[in-house]
């Protein structure tokens, strides 16, 4: 009897059990899971009807994070050729900042995504935006290049935690048909970053006497707005249940066990079941990266000094390609809903390579204009399902540290894009208006063929978890949380929906699993 007990409580723990290895269990998940939820159109509308103003809110203010983001990033990318100016160095000196900025971020994904799936998601978001906000200035008042470069390596690490807490912030609080949807919207905050601070660039920096540092004073301002939006709002659902059920757990006088060592015991149960989907990840988001930085990073100096475009012209076309991937965010996130995450990305990312040739083979200004958003469409419409495709097949419960550390470490392999397409067009020329120019067509046309094929290729051999319900799992910091069947006992009874007939008990029983009980809160 003694021992039954005790492989009770080892089941209860999580412990004293049979774990699949990390290639069984990749095996295994290369099979997508069932659907949890219906997601025909019927379905799909009456949740979105269902959404209340306050789930709106907490969308709102992750994508207003991850729009800053961007806006905070491509300042510089927009820069470029002020920057060369204003200190003196090459295009390659300047994009080396932007190569330190990635390199970077991933700490910062790694520190604030474990401060949010162990404290919850509100604080640490705001920390990061107030970061934000401050070494945006620093960076409009760097006065030389060492400075400038200092500045831009703490942003990454301020800029590294933004991606995992907005994506989790947004989506685990709406219903999961919503979900498709909603990550098309989130990721396109990134395009409309980029368009903001494009907008910014072609009017007040144009006539103002300070140049590009009043965009980065611009950004500042928008960091702290974004930040007093968050502060505004509760912490997400999922935290504040938590903080119920240890209420109510002190009260009935249960033993409550140390969170940040639960967490930590967690963490590592959970790495050495999912070591092998954390670097597939890694290598799906690097591939990722090196789409979007390679599309994006160096492209208004590539249509200046290989087509001959003014810096107003190159920023109207960039304004015009960011239209096409806000379109092409939204409308891969609302499809992915219903014939898949993979296949959908599989769809986008094979129209880019259809619409390379019009990206960089035309001189005039429509058809360039025309390529940027073509391309732009397929590849923010692949990147529009990945918030809700990591967050599915993240392990539940660190669904802000995976899929920020994944994305991040993704930037970092990638952060070398522009200085790669930099090298390139130093040793590809061209000639402009009888003067000899970068090729920046050529090497970009290439680097964006052979991306796309890994991107595709590391796709079809992922696993799909469609509309996971992640949101009832137990947190990290619970006994149990690193598996991933440790669904929260409270979450779960809250969605029963209760039926007629003599089933219904038993229905609603099953629905309660009894495998992994909440011990620690």
């Amino acid at each position: 009897m003694d021992n039954e007990k005790a492989a009770m409580a080892r089941a209860e723990n999580g412990a004293g059990t049979q774990q699949p290895s990390g290639f069984a269990q990749w095996c295994a998940d290369l099979k997508p899971k069932p659907t949890n939820a219906s997601n025909d159109i019927t379905a799909s509308l009456a949740a979105l009807r269902s959404v209340t103003l306050l789930q709106w809110a907490m969308f709102f203010s992750g994508f207003i994070a991850w729009t800053i983001d961007a806006i905070d990033f491509f300042s510089v990318s927009l820069s470029v050729t002020a920057l060369t100016k204003q200190f003196n160095r090459s295009t390659n000196d300047i994009t080396t900042s932007i190569t330190l900025t990635l390199l970077f971020r991933s700490v910062g994904a790694l520190v604030f995504g474990m401060l949010s799936d162990r404290y919850g998601r509100k604080w640490p978001l705001i920390a990061n935006l107030i970061l934000c906000t401050i070494f945006s200035l620093c960076t409009a008042f760097a006065l030389n290049y060492g400075a400038f470069l200092g500045v831009r390596c703490l942003f990454g690490i301020a800029m590294g935690g933004i991606w995992g807490l907005s994506a989790a912030t947004a989506l685990e609080n709406l219903p999961v048909q919503v979900r498709g949807l909603a990550s098309g919207v989130l990721q396109e905050g990134y395009a409309v970053g980029y368009l903001i601070a494009a907008v910014i660039n072609l009017t007040l920096v144009s006539y103002d006497p300070f140049g590009w540092r009043a965009l980065f004073w611009v950004a500042a301002g928008i960091s702290a707005f974004a930040a007093v939006v968050r502060l505004c709002l509760p912490e997400s659902q999922v935290f504040l249940r938590a903080k119920e059920d240890k209420r109510i757990k002190a009260a009935e006088g249960h033993e409550v066990h140390s969170k940040s060592k639960v967490f930590l015991r967690e963490t590592r149960a959970m790495l050495r079941q999912h070591w092998l989907r954390c670097i597939y990840a890694v290598l799906l988001m690097t591939g990722f990266n090196f789409l979007s930085h390679g599309s994006q990073d160096l492209y208004p100096t590539y249509l200046q000094q290989t087509k001959g475009f003014t810096a107003h012209n190159a920023n109207i076309a960039t304004i015009i390609g960011n239209c096409g991937a806000v379109a092409g965010g939204i409308f891969a996130g609302i499809l992915s809903q219903f014939i898949g995450r993979r296949l959908t990305i599989v769809i986008f990312t094979l129209s880019i390579g259809a619409f390379i040739p019009l990206w960089i083979l035309p001189s005039g200004f429509s058809p360039l204009a025309a390529g940027a958003f073509c391309v732009q469409f397929g590849v923010q419409g692949a990147w529009g399902v990945i918030p809700i495709h990591l967050a599915e097949i993240s392990p539940p419960a660190f669904r802000a540290t995976f899929p920020g550390v994944a994305y991040q470490l993704g930037n970092m392999v990638s952060s070398a894009s522009a200085q790669i397409e930099a090298t390139g067009g130093e040793h590809q020329r061209t000639i402009l208006n009888g003067q000899d120019a970068p090729d920046y067509a050529k090497v970009q046309g290439i680097f964006l063929g052979v991306v796309a094929a890994f991107v595709i290729f590391m796709t079809l051999i992922g696993a799909e978890n469609h509309s996971s319900e992640f949101e009832k799992h137990k947190l990290g910091f619970e006994l149990g949380g690193g598996q991933d069947e440790a669904v929260d006992e409270s979450a779960t009874a809250g969605s029963v929906t209760p039926t007629r007939g003599e089933g219904s008990a038993e229905k609603a029983a099953q629905a309660q699993p009894s495998a992994v009980h909440r011990e620690s809160v």
